[in-house]
């Protein structure tokens, strides 16, 4: 089968691999002592998470890190840590932070530390040169797998985007027919109080024999 195809579809291939398989940069950034640092990224349903993380040393201090979602729950938690790596898998679509702590006794003078954070979601968690190794895969082979596990998290991207596009549609409707339905309550109101104001003011008018 792969015969068949012309060396130009490879390239072509292999150029929208290269070029749309996301590249993860990792972040650095300065924590203050006593303080603390939360970074928040969203993970859709039944999503590996897998993260590394490094902190630069200082004597005397102590940084905890924590993994939460937005319901309090916590997905990797340790204490005390320089280095280390972590990984979850999320259930639903949901929103998760992770936060690092500082920690240094009063009697210390803090120093700021850097930390160096690389996160990883999905497809780009998976070692393909791993994969076509243990199935004794070409290189190609392995280009055509990446190109194929890409275009499944596409289509779960684009069906969790039109998923949201259905809620967001059913809310700005349902606002609109309350929205609706108040103005129509609320000229109900307004006409029935004119309506009184002038019944009110002809009997008052007759009463004193004006008109």
């Amino acid at each position: 089968m792969l015969r068949r195809v012309p060396g130009a579809v490879f390239s072509v291939l292999l150029l929208i691999v290269l070029t749309t398989v996301p590249c993860t940069d990792g972040i650095m950034f300065r924590l203050t002592p006593n303080t603390q640092k939360c970074l928040r990224d969203e993970m859709q349903g039944n999503q590996i998470v897998a993260g590394e993380y490094e902190i630069t040393n200082a004597p005397g201090q102590k940084i905890d890190f924590v993994v939460r979602d937005t319901k309090g729950h916590i997905l990797a938690q340790k204490e005390d840590v320089s280095k280390g790596k972590f990984s979850f898998t999320s259930e639903v679509y949901d929103t998760f932070e992770i936060c690092f702590i500082s920690h240094v006794p009063p009697t210390h003078r803090g120093v700021d530390q850097e930390v160096s954070l690389d996160v990883k979601k999905g497809i780009e968690t998976k070692s393909y040169e791993g994969i076509g190794e243990a199935a004794k895969l070409k290189p190609l082979e392995v280009d055509l797998k990446r190109l194929e596990d890409l275009s499944d998290a596409i289509v779960q991207d684009f069906a969790l985007m039109r998923k949201r596009e259905e809620e967001m549609r059913d809310t700005n409707e349902s606002t609109n027919s309350r929205v609706l339905f108040f103005s129509i309550f609320s000229m109900s109101c307004l006409l029935g109080l004119a309506t009184w104001q002038v019944l009110y003011l002809r009997r008052y008018f007759i009463a004193k024999k004006l008109i």
